[in-house]
C-alpha cells in the first residue's frame, strides 16, 4: 500500500497539470482564436439553461410592467370619467347661462324701443293654484314698485302688478281667467277686448262681430284705453278665427306674444305711476 501522502501529491500534480491545460488553452484561444467553434457549441448547449434561469426574473418584470400598467389604467379611466361628468355639468350649467343671456340681451333691446323707465325683475315664485296665473317677483315698495304696473318681456305684454309688498310683489298674467285688456288690431285699428281663458298660450277676443276685419296672423297690441297698460305693446297673435252662420259674433283665439310660461328675467315699466296725495292746507 502506497502511502497517502504520495496519493495526494498525484493528486495536486493532477490539478496542476489540468490548471496549466486551461491556461494554456485560454492563451491559445486568445491568441489564435482555436476554441471559436467550441465556445460557440458550449453557448448553444448553455442557451437553454440560461433561458430557464432568467425566467423567475422576466416574470417579475413582466408582472410589475402588466398590471402596474393595467391598475394605471384603471385608475386614469375613473379620473377621465369623473373628469368628463364634471364637464358635462359645467357644460349644462354653461348653456343655462348662455341662454339666460341671451334673454337678457332680448330684455336690453326691448328696452331701447321704449319710452318709459323700466325696472329688471327676477321671478321667484309661481302660484300652485293652476287657476289663478301669478307671479311672485323680487321688487317690491322699496324699488318703486306700484299697482296696476305694467310687465314685459323681451316679447310682449305680460300682465300687471295686482299687489306691493315692500321687498315683493304679485303679478297677475294675462291669461288668468280674471284678467282682460282692451286691445286693437296693429293692421287696421280695430278695437276690441282680450280675456283669460286659463291657459297660458289662449286668449280669447270677445265680442268681434261676424262681419268683422280680422284674420289668422294678426297682431293684437295693446289700445291704451283704460289708462292701465300704454299704447302699442304686443299683447298676441291671432291663430283661431271661426265664423258660424247665423251667430252674431265670430270665435276668435290668440297665441300671447310674451312667454308667460319661461321668462325668468321681466321688466317693469314705469308709466303712468300714481302720484301721492298732497298735504291738506293747514287750516288758521
Amino acid at each position: 500500500m502506497k502511502p497517502l501522502f504520495l496519493k495526494e501529491s498525484h493528486l495536486g500534480l493532477r490539478i496542476l497539470l489540468a490548471t496549466l491545460g486551461v491556461v494554456c488553452l485560454i492563451a491559445a484561444d486568445l491568441r489564435f482564436n482555436s476554441l471559436g467553434q467550441t465556445r460557440a457549441l458550449l453557448d448553444t448547449l448553455t442557451a437553454p439553461v440560461i433561458w430557464v434561469a432568467d425566467i423567475p426574473s422576466s416574470l417579475r418584470v413582466w408582472q410589475d410592467t402588466h398590471i402596474r400598467a393595467r391598475r394605471q389604467l384603471l385608475e386614469d379611466n375613473e379620473r377621465l370619467h369623473q373628469e368628463n361628468l364634471l364637464l358635462q355639468g359645467r357644460s349644462l350649467q354653461m348653456a343655462s347661462v348662455q341662454a339666460e343671456n341671451t334673454r337678457l340681451r332680448g330684455l336690453l333691446n326691448s328696452t331701447a324701443l321704449l319710452r318709459n323707465d323700466v325696472l329688471v325683475a327676477e321671478l321667484i315664485g309661481v302660484s300652485p293654484d293652476p287657476v289663478r296665473h301669478q307671479l311672485v317677483l323680487n321688487k317690491g315698495a322699496r324699488d318703486g314698485v306700484y299697482e296696476g304696473q305694467p310687465l314685459i318681456d323681451a316679447d310682449g305684454l305680460m300682465g300687471q302688478v295686482i299687489d306691493v309688498g315692500e321687498f315683493t310683489s304679485r303679478v297677475l298674467l294675462l291669461t288668468d281667467l280674471t284678467h282682460s285688456i282692451p286691445v286693437q288690431l296693429n293692421r287696421n285699428g280695430i278695437r276690441a277686448i282680450a280675456e283669460g281663458t286659463g291657459s297660458l298660450d289662449a286668449l280669447e277676443i270677445q265680442h268681434i262681430s261676424a262681419t268683422t276685419d280680422i284674420q289668422e296672423g294678426d297682431l293684437l297690441v295693446s289700445s291704451g284705453l283704460g289708462g292701465r297698460f300704454p299704447v302699442g305693446y304686443p299683447v298676441g297673435e291671432v291663430v283661431l278665427v271661426q265664423r258660424d252662420p247665423g251667430q252674431p259674433f265670430a270665435r276668435v283665439i290668440a297665441r300671447p306674444s310674451a312667454a308667460l310660461n319661461r321668462s325668468r328675467h321681466v321688466l317693469l315699466v314705469f308709466v303712468g305711476v300714481p302720484e301721492e296725495p298732497a298735504p291738506a292746507a293747514a287750516e288758521f
